[in-house]
């Protein structure tokens, strides 16, 4: 897989009849190792282990309902009273971060209100502050720590 602008993490990483999977620490089973699950693997072990935000309260491929279309965040962070705070949305190493991701995780935004949106690739993050009284999104110069959110 790709190196990516992350630090390294300790994934587990097993072979099965040829295929290759990886454990998800929040689904806490093997899932398959795709480029955007690399990526999904390491942005969560940087979160948790890097800027501290406790595994309890990330859940990964949550799915909502979006004009009666069920669609999967890929991953939310909650507050510690279950309000959705965060959504990641991930895209492979070679996919490029556009306007339509961007227009992907706003609609799911639609029904879960958070506070901060991010987009990565593994290479590129972005991270934006969404403010509801101005409509506006204030982008980020880094991903914030969790206790500065």
């Amino acid at each position: 897989m790709l190196s990516l602008n992350l630090p390294s993490a300790a994934l587990k990483i097993t072979d099965r009849s040829g295929k290759k999977y990886v454990f998800d620490v929040l689904r806490k089973k093997y899932v398959a190792l795709t480029p955007e699950e690399w990526v999904r693997q390491h942005f969560v072990h940087y979160l948790v282990n890097h800027l501290g935000y406790p595994a309890g309260l990330l859940a990964n491929e949550v799915s909502i309902s979006l004009n009666s279309t069920s669609k999967r965040c890929d991953t939310v962070l909650y507050s510690p009273s279950l309000a959705p705070r965060m959504i990641v949305e991930y895209k492979a190493p070679d996919v490029q971060v556009t306007q339509n991701v961007f227009n992907q995780i706003t609609r799911y935004n639609i029904v879960l209100r958070v506070d901060y949106l991010i987009v990565t690739n593994g290479i590129t993050h972005y991270c934006c502050k969404v403010d509801y009284q101005s409509g506006r999104c204030t982008f980020l110069s880094s991903v914030p720590p969790y206790n500065s959110l």
